[in-house]
Formats: structure tokens, sequence, C-alpha cells
């Protein structure tokens, strides 16, 4: 026997004793592509349609071809030191590769979302050491995008996270001067729960009364009932109720947005008229959901200037936000925007090139890296010393057997081409497969009952961050980690490793770059 393989068995030992410790995690790293940067972001568009904007927020791109600073903050949990994450070059893309290289080995979360118009109107998260609050701030590497090609992190916001900014002199319209604000946000990741919103809003976090908030909202929250639809949908949250149209009763014009990049749209004249506009983000053109009068009772309108994220005005600093959404970038400018600028604005977004991406392309390398806080060192692997399937951790100082150990190679899923098959990279033609539950390291002896015992679909993470691998002849069960050797496991049940505790957590994976 190894040492290495001593090792991890004392190892197993002492957790199924009931000793663990608290591994740094490793994350995602990456190489940004050549940068070619924009000649026009969607607030030079908007300036020139003579709507300035007087906040900038994204964590994927500049939104000024001339912007040339930093896009949001990240801090690191192993010595919770700070990194600005800027852009590869002025009018850019965000530097995803700065980010992955600070966080890898530990997790990060974004504390922060620069406002690139240079009026300060920074977000902050709503929690102890951000603006103060109970939520807490979103974790940095959920969601990866590609933008332009180029690879790009969303703030992915769930229940407890919410940002927030207030700035006297940030040039924020307030009282009934005119505003507009669009942003994109995801068509497959909404709840009803209150609320998700971008825009404007209290200063004292308090529901002040009608018009006191003008916020662009995405959910499939249904405030006044007689919603058509399941949603999620564009709405107006002006303080008191969302609103699909100008009155408290359903706008049969209103449409369900449901694309995974959605571009929201919300202007209001502040005094008598107000519109509402959505779209795929990555083709097509704005469709208007309401253009008319304010509703009865919120004209004319008495916003505050405070800029919310994530979260409904009522937030959070002694409650915790209940929605779900994800936010890529957002502006709100001074004036209301013609029909002419918010068609170019958009225009300017499907340019972009905004794409999901995906680390499960067939012939991709990869590292599945646990997320249990007992274990977020350890990677997904097979030992040497036999053909099971453990956790084990693996740095860059580990030996490149190690690192090949903790590295697979994507293929088509051996029983169904829609899900994936890992094969080893260290074992040409060996393959992850279960048996009697527990995972195996085998070869592929050619048979059916091999393939779909070596199939697994990825879906999005049982404990809502990353991947979780669903067994594609037992789809109750999914790959798991328990006492540091893998099994496929279902969420409770006779065997020892179906024990519900941490099974959300033990079944999420990252999808972390190769070590070999």
């Amino acid at each position: 026997m190894t040492v290495r393989s001593w090792l991890r068995r004392a190892r197993r030992a002492l957790l199924a004793a009931g000793t663990t410790a608290v591994l740094a995690a490793a994350v995602v790293t990456g190489t940004a592509a050549t940068s070619h940067a924009a000649t026009q972001g969607p607030c030079d568009i908007y300036a020139a349609g003579g709507t300035p904007c007087v906040a900038a927020h994204s964590t994927t791109r500049a939104l000024f071809a001339a912007y040339n600073g930093p896009l949001y903050q990240v801090q690191r949990a192993s010595d919770s030191a700070l990194r600005d994450i800027g852009v590869v070059s002025a009018g850019g893309v965000a530097d995803a590769a700065a980010q992955d290289s600070f966080c890898a080995g530990t997790s990060c979360t974004i504390t922060r979302l620069y406002d690139q118009t240079g009026d300060g109107n920074t977000l902050v998260y709503q929690g102890p050491g951000g603006t103060g609050g109970a939520d807490t701030a979103a974790t940095a590497t959920t969601e990866a995008v590609s933008v332009g090609g180029q690879k790009a992190y969303a703030l992915y916001i769930n229940p407890g996270n919410s940002y927030f900014a207030y700035n006297s002199a940030g040039g924020v319209p307030t009282g009934s001067s005119p505003e507009g604000e669009y942003m994109i946000t995801s068509g497959t990741h909404a709840n009803g729960g209150c609320c998700f919103d971008y825009g404007n809003t209290e200063t004292d976090h308090h529901a002040d009364g009608n018009g006191a908030m003008d916020a662009i909202n995405f959910s499939t929250e249904c405030w006044f009932g007689g919603c058509s639809g399941t949603g999620p949908w564009v709405q107006a949250d002006i303080e008191n109720g969302l609103f699909s149209g100008g009155s408290k009763a359903w706008n049969p014009n209103q449409v369900a947005e449901t694309s995974h990049f959605v571009t929201a749209m919300f202007k209001n004249d502040g005094t008598t008229q107000m519109a509402l506009k959505g779209a795929n983000s990555q083709s097509g053109s704005l469709t208007q959901l309401y253009n008319g009068a304010l509703p009865t009772g919120w004209s004319p309108m008495h916003k505050q200037g405070a800029i919310i994220l994530g979260s409904g005005g009522d937030c959070c600093q002694t409650n915790h936000n209940a929605s779900a959404g994800t936010f890529y970038e957002g502006a709100m400018v001074k004036g209301y925007p013609s029909d002419a600028t918010d068609a170019a604005v958009q225009a300017n977004i499907t340019a972009a090139g905004y794409s999901t991406t995906t680390p499960f392309t067939p012939g991709a390398k990869v590292s599945l890296q646990a997320t249990t806080s007992c274990c977020t060192g350890d990677y997904l692997q097979h030992d040497t010393s036999d053909d099971k399937v453990v956790i084990a951790p693996v740095t860059s100082g580990s030996s490149a057997t190690v690192k090949g150990d903790a590295t697979w190679i994507v293929r088509a899923g051996l029983a169904n081409s829609n899900c994936v098959s890992f094969e080893s990279a260290n074992a040409s033609g060996s393959y992850l497969r279960h048996y009697a539950f527990q995972l195996h390291l085998q070869p592929n002896d050619g048979t059916s009952q091999f393939a779909a015992d070596a199939t697994f679909c990825p879906k999005a993470g049982n404990s809502g961050t990353g991947y979780s691998f669903q067994s594609f002849n037992y789809p109750a069960k999914y790959i798991r980690h328990y006492s540091l050797t893998g099994y496929i496991a279902s969420d409770g049940g006779t065997n020892a490793w179906d024990n519900a505790s941490l099974w959300a957590q033990d079944t999420t994976w990252l999808a972390a770059s190769p070590w070999s």
C-alpha cells in the first residue's frame, strides 16, 4: 500500500469517527482570451440619447467604451483578503482569470459592485462587514458565462444575499424626476420571494409609501393576483406592489421571459407615464409590455435616490432577502429614454455575445471539487491501490500522479449522449461507474450495464451552487461523497450513505479547472 493510500484510509477512518478538518477550497482557474474593447457601451448610447447613466454596475463587462476601472470586489475565505476585479482592457470583458487566480485554494464572495459612472453609487452587500444588516455576500463562482467568447462570472443571488448603495451626492433621481433603468438577468433563476429588484429605493430601508421606489422587478411573484402563466415577468416595483401595467389588475400584454439571458427595462417620467420592456439578451428586439399611465395613487413619484439590488426596499437590516435572481449588468439613467435609445441599448446587448458555458463538453477535462465545509480542498479521484473512487486533497504541490487521479475527461454519456461519462485522465479506457451503489474506476467492458452505470446527468447543484450528477439508471440517486468515499446516494434511505444529513452539500460539486 502506498503512503498516500494509507493516509487516505486513515483520514476516512478519522472522519467516520467524527473527526473532520476544515480545508481550503480550490476554485476554477482560467486564462482570459484576447480582449477586443467595445466601440460603444450601453452608457455611451444613453448619453448620446440625452439620458446619461447615473449608476452602472456589472460583473461581466464595461458599460462605457472607455471604462478601465474595477467592476467588482471579491473576498476570499482563507484570509479575508480583498481583490478588485477589473476588465481585461478598456471597454472590455471582466478579467475572470484574475478572480480565478486570487480565489484558487479557497472560496470567494462578491462584496461590492463598483459604479462605473464615477458618481460613487457603488453597491455593497447588506450584511456585517458590508453596509450593515442581516444578509451575506453572494458566492463569486456559482455561474460562469461567456461574453464575446471570454469567461466572466455572474452575480448569482440566492435568498439571504442582497446589495445596497446610497450616496446623497450620487446624482440618482429623486422625487418626481424622470428615470430609466435596465438590467440583464436570467429566466432560469428566479422565484416568488420578495423581491428581486434593481433600481431606486428608500434610503432608510423602510416601506415609505406609494412611489418611494422606482425599480425593475424580475420574479414569479404575483403581487395583486390574477397573473397569467408562471413567469418570470418584468414588473415595476414602485413600492406597495409589483405592477405589470398601470393598475393593480393583471396586464394581458405581459409575457413570461424564460430565456437564460433576459433584458429587463423600466422607465418612469415621475408624473404621468411609465413603460416596461423585455427581451432575450442574446437575440431579437424588445417587446413592449406596457406603455401608459402610472397607477392611480402613485403619481407623482416620491423617489429617495438609494439603489437596491436583489431585494425589496424594506430589506435587509433586521430581516433577510427572500428572492433569488441573477444579475449580469445594469444601469440607471437620468431622464426618460426614447424608444430609439432603448432599441440601441438592446442591440448593443445582443452584440456583446452573452452565452452559457458548460464544463461538460465532450472532450473537455475537469476536476470535481467537493463543496461540503469539511472537505472543500478535496477532489473526486481514484485510489491507485484499488479501483475505488474517493475524495482527497489536491494542491499545486501535489505529484503529477495525484493530479492525474483527480482529473476526468468528459465523454458523451455511454448510455445517453445527452448526459456524460467520466473517463480517467490517468487510465485511458477506464470510467467512473457505480457498482452496488459505490463508485469505482473500471475499464469499459462494452456491456449495456456498464454503460448505464457509467452515465450521469449534470444538474444544477442540489445545495444551490455548482453541479450535481444524477445517476442515469437510478435517477433518485446522485454522486455523493460519504466518509470520504464515493457513492450514488438518495436523500434518505436504508444505506448509511443515503443519510439525509448534508446530502445536498455532499452531492454538490464545483467544476474546477483540471489538475492534469
